[in-house]
């Protein structure tokens, strides 16, 4: 027995060495970057929840790309998993972009949950052109989010256009829920 594990370990030597070395760079990089973005972030003055963000991202960047290198080391085949990601790719597009889509509304959906804006009990105006809708979020569904106007109306919104619209989170003066936009006039001046 033991003189398989060294016969494996003479094959593998080098393998194990850049292993090594690539979890050991991944370390590096976590220990110093952490501290780091922390003391950017106090510099910009962002908030505890805007650096937890900033840090989970880093470890999920960090971390894919360590085990990455480390499996190409090894000698993983991507082919197949390259063909998978592109699948994933064109699903994930049709999810974030296509408005006509009802995955679309689900990726808002979490989208709008994660949305420090779009909180139950803002009042917000919906602009859609020369249109607009405008009321309180009253609940965010999976597909879309239930608006409750001043008269007691109940709207319900699509997720995708919520976020794909530009929107006024609790505006200064209220208009009624539906309707469209006029250009006013500009004052003239009288001599």
């Amino acid at each position: 027995m033991e003189s398989l594990v060294t016969e494996w370990y003479q094959e593998y030597k080098l393998n194990i060495l850049l292993t090594l070395i690539i979890f050991s760079v991944y370390g590096t990089f976590r220990f110093f970057a952490g501290p780091k973005i922390r003391e950017q972030a106090e510099h910009g003055r962002l908030k505890d929840r805007s650096v937890a963000k900033a840090l989970s991202a880093l470890n999920v960047i960090l971390t894919i790309g360590a085990l990455a290198s480390a499996l190409i080391v090894w000698g993983f085949d991507f082919r197949g998993l390259l063909t998978l990601s592109a699948s994933i790719l064109a699903v994930t597009g049709v999810a974030l972009f296509a408005s006509w889509s009802l995955l679309s509304n689900v990726t808002s959906f979490f989208l709008l949950l994660a949305h420090t804006s779009y909180r139950r009990g803002n009042f917000v105006r919906i602009l859609d052109g020369d249109n607009y809708v405008e009321g309180f979020i009253s609940e965010i569904n999976l597909f879309n989010t239930k608006l409750i106007t001043e008269s007691r109306e109940v709207m319900i919104y699509p997720n995708n256009l919520l976020l794909s619209r530009p929107t006024i989170v609790n505006p200064r003066d209220r208009w009624t829920p539906i309707g469209k936009l006029i250009a006013t006039p500009k004052p003239t001046e009288e001599p």
